[in-house]
Order: C-alpha cells, then sequence, then structure tokens
C-alpha cells in the first residue's frame, strides 16, 4: 500500500502569496487599460538650421562656440569685406559722378527750355501781323473759297504736301533725264550740249578778264586780253554751230523737253517750300522748331542722366547687400549644437558652419501601437517627463500622427517590441526655461 506525499507546510502560504500578487497585477493592469494613461518613450530633438555663408570668403571672426545660447541676430561669424569695401568705394565715386553728370544736363535742360520759351514768344510777337494774311490773300484763278476759310495749320498742311509732291516731282524729272543722258545713241548731241556749255562760260569769263584789261594804261595787256577774248568767241561760234545742227533732232528735243521739266520741277519745289516757310510763323517758327529740337535733346541727356544716377545708385546697393552678407547672424533664438569653422579659413558659398537647434519649442516623437493610435488626435495634450527633473512634468502637445504604419524603429530594445505594428506621433514641447535638452530621453503619458 503506497503512501500519499505531503507537501511542506511553508509551501501553502507562499503559493497563496504568489497567487495573490499575480491577481493584484491582473487587476491593475485590467484597470490601467480601461481608465488608465498610455505611456510611451522617445527622444527629445531641436529643429535645426545648417547656417552657412551666401558669399564665400576667409573667416575673420567667430563669435560663438559649440554649446553657446544665441538671440536672433547675434553675428556668429564674419567674412573679409577688404574687396567689396573696395569695390564700394569706387561705386560711390561713380554715384557722385552721375549725380554731377546728372545736375549739369537738368541745367542744360532748364537753359533749354528757357530759350525755347524765348524764341516762341519772340516768335509769336513777330507773327502778329502774318497770321490774318491769309484773309486778305488773292486767290489763283478757279478758286473760289474767301480767305480764312482755313486755319493756318491747315494751310502749312495743303502747303507741306505740296512740297512732298515738288519734290516727287522733281525725282521723276532727274530720273527721266538720266535715262536719256545714259544713252550711248544721244552722246553727240549731249557732247555738243556740253561743248556750247563750256564754251559760255569760258566766254563769260574773257569778258570779265577784257574788261578788267581795258582798265589798264598797258597796251600790251590789253592786246592780249582782246586776242584771247577773240579767240574765246571763234570757240564758242564753233559750237554754237555744233550744237544747231543737233537741236532740231528727235534726240536732241526729248532732252531739251526733260531738261525743261527737271528745270521746272526744281522751281516748283522751291517756290513750295517758300510757301511753306512763309506760313510758318509764331509756333510753326522754324526757329521755333528748332528750339523744340534742342530742348528735346536735352530733356532726354537730362533723362540718360538720371538713369545713370538709378544705375549708380543700384551698383553701390547692391554692394551694400553683398557687404551685409558678410556678417552672417543667428536667423532665430537658439543654441549653437555644432561649430565647423575656424578663423582664417576660407569658406565657400553654402559650405556649412554651425549647426544651430532651436530650444523652445522642442519636438518629440513617440511610437504609439496600433490598438491605441485611434485614441490619439492632433492638438491632443500630453504630459512629458525626464529622468533630470523627477517629479516634474512638461506640456507637450500633439502636432502629426503619422498616415502609414511601421514596424517599431530598432532602438526598441526586444525582439518581441520590434514586430509590433506602430504609428509615430510627433509632439511639441514647451520649453520656455530651456530646461530641455536635444538628446534627453523622455517619458510620454497620454490619458485616455
Amino acid at each position: 500500500m503506497m503512501k500519499s506525499k505531503h507537501f511542506p507546510k511553508f509551501v501553502i502560504p507562499v503559493v497563496i502569496l504568489v497567487l495573490a500578487v499575480a491577481i493584484y497585477f491582473l487587476v491593475t493592469a485590467l484597470s490601467s487599460k480601461e481608465t488608465g494613461s498610455l505611456d510611451v518613450s522617445g527622444t527629445i530633438e531641436a529643429q535645426s538650421s545648417v547656417i552657412a555663408p551666401e558669399i564665400g570668403g576667409k573667416v575673420t571672426a567667430v563669435n560663438v562656440n559649440e554649446g553657446d545660447s544665441v538671440t536672433a541676430g547675434d553675428i556668429l561669424f564674419t567674412i573679409d569685406d577688404t574687396l567689396l569695401q573696395a569695390q564700394r568705394g569706387v561705386a560711390e565715386a561713380a554715384l557722385v559722378l552721375a549725380k554731377g553728370a546728372a545736375a549739369t544736363a537738368q541745367a542744360a535742360a532748364d537753359a533749354a527750355q528757357a530759350n525755347f520759351d524765348l524764341a516762341l514768344a519772340a516768335a509769336k510777337a513777330e507773327s502778329a501781323a502774318l497770321r490774318a494774311a491769309d484773309w486778305a490773300t488773292g486767290n489763283p484763278q478757279g478758286y473760289t473759297l474767301a480767305g480764312g476759310s482755313f486755319t493756318p495749320a491747315d494751310l502749312i498742311s495743303a502747303a507741306q504736301a505740296e512740297v512732298d509732291a515738288a519734290a516727287a516731282a522733281r525725282s521723276e524729272a532727274e530720273a527721266a533725264l538720266s535715262v536719256l543722258l545714259s544713252d550711248t545713241a544721244n552722246r553727240d548731241f549731249i557732247k555738243a550740249e556740253s561743248d556750247l556749255l563750256a564754251s559760255r562760260a569760258e566766254a563769260q569769263a574773257a569778258v570779265d578778264v577784257l574788261s578788267k584789261a581795258n582798265t589798264s594804261a598797258n597796251t600790251d595787256l590789253k592786246d592780249a586780253a582782246q586776242s584771247a577774248y577773240d579767240d574765246v568767241l571763234t570757240r564758242l561760234e564753233d559750237a554754237q554751230k555744233a550744237y544747231d545742227d543737233l537741236v532740231e533732232t528727235d534726240t536732241a528735243i526729248k532732252i531739251l523737253e526733260a531738261r525743261l521739266d527737271l528745270v521746272l520741277a526744281v522751281e516748283r519745289m522751291q517756290a513750295a517750300q517758300s510757301r511753306l516757310a512763309a506760313l510758318q510763323t509764331g509756333e510753326n517758327s522754324l526757329k521755333v522748331k528748332a528750339a523744340q529740337a534742342v530742348l528735346n535733346q536735352a530733356v532726354s541727356a537730362s533723362d540718360q542722366a538720371q538713369g545713370a544716377v538709378q544705375q549708380a545708385q543700384a551698383n553701390l546697393d547692391l554692394l551694400d547687400a553683398q557687404l551685409s552678407k558678410l556678417l552672417i547672424a543667428a536667423p532665430f533664438d537658439g543654441v549653437v549644437l555644432g561649430r565647423s569653422v575656424e578663423i582664417g579659413e576660407v569658406l565657400s558659398p553654402a559650405a556649412p558652419a554651425f549647426t544651430l537647434g532651436q530650444l523652445d519649442p522642442l519636438t518629440i516623437t513617440v511610437y504609439v501601437p496600433e490598438t491605441e493610435v485611434g485614441l490619439l488626435s492632433i492638438n491632443q495634450m500630453a504630459q512629458l517627463s525626464v529622468d533630470s527633473y523627477p517629479g516634474e512634468t512638461f506640456s507637450a502637445v500633439i502636432i502629426h500622427i503619422a498616415d502609414q504604419a511601421e514596424f517599431t524603429p530598432r532602438n526598441v530594445q526586444t525582439a518581441e517590441g520590434r514586430k509590433t505594428t506602430v504609428f509615430a506621433v510627433k509632439l511639441q514641447i514647451s520649453n520656455p526655461d530651456d530646461k530641455l535638452k536635444p538628446g534627453m530621453p523622455a517619458d510620454v503619458s497620454f490619458n485616455k
């Protein structure tokens, strides 16, 4: 017969105690899940910016070190400005010269304006007696409108049109004569014309010479002048005979008619120009127009000089802007997280020099299990605590919840935890006293 085994008496109380502790933690866990908080952990981060120069050059001063706090506008470091300062001096001198030239040009424009005003006033005074001249002007045959039917501007316009038409007629007559003169079939008569015209000029000169010689008491001079004159007359008679022999030919008739047409066309144009000039009185006078042209030129020169001033000022402003960029300032309040520049180094544009972090506000990214993320929302408040300040909490607010799930980042310690599907939640932390620092591990508690 087998004997039953008995457990030692001290084992029973131990078993009861273990069961009691297990029941306590189970109840506590269930209670926390239903009515408690969601606790997660993460690392505090700062919004940082890499500070780099826009213009390259040699570093002449570095005013902060890693870990220093800075205020927006504080100069972090400076770059040598020797070259730009020299260029600025040149630009400033150019601006002074441009302003001087502009003042001179403006003075010339003012003088031209005064001269124009004087010319206009004088022309109006001179034209006072002529303004109504058309009222009493006789009309050509066939024209029946009374004088004074049109304004001076109308008369000038008509006169200008006649000048243009006369010029066109002259050009046409010149072209027609040129065609005839270039035709080799007409060369005999053309030569006869040329010889006769030359002999005429020679004879006129001989008459002048003979007239002067006859006033002399030198008989030999008189005889020589008379002999020369007789010879010229002989050549003139020969040229005239050669011309007369050809003048009745068809070729000669066409050329003579073309020459008469050109003479009349030239005279027509000159007459039209004279009539136009007679009408151009007062503000329409040539003197006033000339003064107006001088004034326009002076005003244009003044405008160009002012443009040169603006360009010189723009060049100076550009150099001032470039000089201001040699003083690299902090863009916001923060702390220097990193420094990679020393005095004497030559930096290229956009070369990193400092890393500047913003301490208020800070951010933290935590990872919330998929089963809990539905309890969170944007702008939801949370409490944050760090080991550096036990018993003290800091306010945080959710600013972003990831749209897609991911596996827990590898910085989670357990393999089991890394297999859990989570959502990244980013919070903004208020840090008015700058107690919190980037890199601090922190615990975040959300109220369910």
